[in-house]
């Protein structure tokens, strides 16, 4: 499937630049593109998503459990992409948006047991925050295609009937472990 290709690319390109990264800067550096508001900065992530960070020094729970996570979720992003193969073609480039971006962190994780981060964006006093967490090529995919998703459901009608039809699906299911079950 065509829109396999997609996610493919994002990966390339997000290894890319991040192994640009690791050869042409040392860690903690900072090169101004746009004085301090955009700048490239190299950083290594061994939490999750943003620098949010549990079990970061713990030998299973720092570096494996979420790299089995998210190979999980890329298996099941794999699965629900073929199975979504006949939906709309923006509902689809969301899905291949999150696998290349949740792929391309996954590689990071499992070869270097961290996740390499260089975008660096000051957006003043957000959320009391002086500056965004530095992020890379795979978070921005991850985040576009949440944000293409979620228009998808919110915006058009067919998103809106996949949604509802999704639900009426889980609450057969539901309905059929509790039948089951007494």
């Amino acid at each position: 499937m065509k829109i396999y290709w997609l996610a493919f690319w994002i990966i390339v390109l997000d290894q890319i630049t991040k192994w640009m990264v690791k050869h042409w800067m040392n860690l903690h550096d900072s090169i101004p593109l746009i004085g301090t508001t955009v700048q490239l900065t190299y950083l290594e992530n061994p939490g999750m998503a943003f620098g949010i960070r549990f079990f970061e020094t713990h030998p299973f729970w720092g570096r494996w459990f979420f790299s089995i996570v998210s190979i999980l979720a890329s298996i099941g992003l794999i699965w629900y992409i073929y199975r979504m193969r006949h939906e709309r073609w923006m509902y689809r480039v969301s899905l291949a948006l999150i696998l290349g971006g949740a792929v391309g962190n996954l590689i990071d994780r499992v070869t270097f047991g961290r996740v390499v981060d260089f975008m660096d964006v000051d957006i003043p006093d957000l959320f009391g925050m002086q500056r965004w967490p530095v992020f890379n090529v795979a978070d921005s995919s991850v985040v576009l295609g949440m944000i293409v998703m979620s228009a998808f459901v919110m915006f058009t009608k067919h998103g809106k009937e996949q949604v509802q039809a999704d639900e009426e699906e889980t609450q057969t299911m539901i309905g059929t472990k509790k039948e089951m079950a007494e």
